[in-house]
């Protein structure tokens, strides 16, 4: 499995477009916290960027990736490997090469910039989403064999997920706005990975406090190592769920 790993990731490293990947991330990074003046700025700055484009370039690389590989798979399911070994290989492959390129773009310039805690939760956070949205893009591939399908519901993933979701919240709290909605607010954050994110990050910047009431109470139960702990927690299944869902249904259907 790990000479698996090592292949794949050694020549996804080599594409042209993780290299670009990396360029776009590191050029972006410096340009923000140069313009920004000073660390928190600068990481504000990145965070919705970040959130924006990392889930994007993952779930579509992933996706091409995974359905370009195909040869690759019916060749390695012809040996004597497991077809759970092929595909945890694949996504690790995958999802370690997205990681690396995530770490030298922003990581690198986030540690130069003296941005402590916070500029770690960043980090944190996107190696987090890389996984997730790698994960989403697997478990996308593996319920169609259509290559055109499979990156059209992976863009809708992202769709939702990134621009869809925040507006549904939004709806849901202005036509219920009678109603004491701040713990149902932090229920419907837990259920898209980007948002939860996001507020975490956030929180470490003492943006709350400008979040009112729904903020307070985000600080009070996210902002605690109880709650950090629960917010990667969620994070984790959010990586572990869809990668079990593709797992069981590559192994039980033909390749």
């Amino acid at each position: 499995m790990s000479k698996i790993i090592k292949y794949v990731l050694l020549d996804i490293l080599k594409s042209k477009i993780i290299i670009g990947y990396t360029l776009f991330l590191l050029l972006l990074s410096l340009g923000l916290f140069y313009l920004g003046g000073s660390p928190e700025k600068g990481i504000l700055s990145l965070l919705n960027l970040v959130l924006l484009t990392v889930p994007l370039i993952s779930i579509v690389f992933a996706t091409t990736h995974f359905y370009n590989s195909y040869e690759f798979m019916e060749l390695l399911v012809a040996q004597p490997i497991t077809r759970q070994k092929i595909f945890l290989s694949e996504f690790l492959g995958v999802a370690f090469s997205l990681s690396a390129a995530f770490v030298v773009g922003v990581g690198l310039p986030v540690l130069v910039s003296g941005a402590g805690l916070t500029g770690l939760f960043l980090v944190l956070t996107g190696l987090f989403i890389t996984f997730i949205f790698v994960a989403l893009a697997f478990l996308a591939c593996v319920l169609t064999r259509d290559k055109a399908k499979g990156i059209g519901f992976a863009l809708l993933l992202w769709f939702f997920f990134a621009l869809l979701y925040d507006g549904l919240v939004l709806l849901i709290l202005y036509s219920f706005s009678d109603y004491p909605l701040e713990y149902p607010a932090l229920a419907m954050t837990a259920l898209n990975p980007i948002d939860l994110g996001r507020i975490m990050v956030l929180l470490n910047l003492d943006v709350s406090a400008l979040m009112g009431y729904t903020g307070a109470l985000y600080k009070n139960i996210l902002g605690s190592s109880w709650g950090i702990s629960l917010s990667f927690g969620l994070l984790m299944l959010w990586i572990v769920l869809p990668l079990l869902s593709a797992k069981r249904i590559f192994s039980r259907r033909d390749v």
